[in-house]
């Protein structure tokens, strides 16, 4: 029984439900170390100045993350700051033609790794988001944009699986498995944090 089922169980309403909710979802927060959120902001630097492309992935939750991350950092910086040095954010979740012709063809392991194959360029880094940290094209793409010496951003939930393995960076939410929502949320907040901090830094 993982905590958000245990929570159930000591409260009468949805309403209560939802505070024991806040409170699990605070404390899933404060376990994100404060170093890896710096060496993120430092990475995220280090792209927009040498201009390259972040590329962001997902399956279902995280893809819809992968894609807002695509907006927020991307055009909704540009569009409030004018900066004349965006961040290049490129979701790789968004173009079904591609995707369904890539699983199709070739399966759906090779989703990501087959457009990274065409868009990736040396100096470039992924943001690569899994809650289990096991699923196969995740994988696959991180360990393709190792092997050509990028850099590997995980937004990671319960023990980190096999993609901790991988990253330079480590947004790591430490909670039980099968626990999605919270850190579905929580990288959705990284990605609120990412995107004021810029705001604000680059007006």
């Amino acid at each position: 029984m993982n905590n958000l089922e245990k929570a159930y169980k000591r409260v009468n309403s949805i309403g209560q439900f939802s505070r024991e909710y806040f409170l699990y979802l605070s404390k899933v927060l404060e376990s994100i170390d404060e170093v890896e959120i710096n060496k993120l902001g430092e990475a995220f630097e280090k792209a927009r100045e040498n201009e390259n492309t972040i590329f962001v992935a997902g399956n279902g939750g995280s893809s819809t993350t992968a894609t807002t991350m695509a907006n927020d950092i991307g055009f909704d910086i540009l569009k409030k700051t004018g900066t004349d040095k965006p961040f290049k954010v490129l979701s790789l979740v968004d173009n079904n033609s591609v995707i369904t012709a890539i699983a199709n063809d070739v399966g759906y392991e090779n989703a990501f790794i087959n457009q990274l194959k065409i868009h990736y360029r040396s100096g470039d880094s992924i943001i690569l988001i899994s809650a289990s940290g096991n699923s196969p094209n995740i994988l696959k793409a991180a360990e393709w944009v190792k092997s050509k010496g990028g850099t590997i951003i995980g937004f990671l939930g319960f023990t980190g699986g096999k993609l901790i393995e991988f990253c330079d960076v480590k947004i790591h939410v430490k909670s039980e498995a099968g626990e999605y929502g919270p850190v579905e949320d929580a990288h959705l907040i990284m990605n609120h944090i990412l995107a004021h901090w810029f705001q604000n830094k680059l007006k």
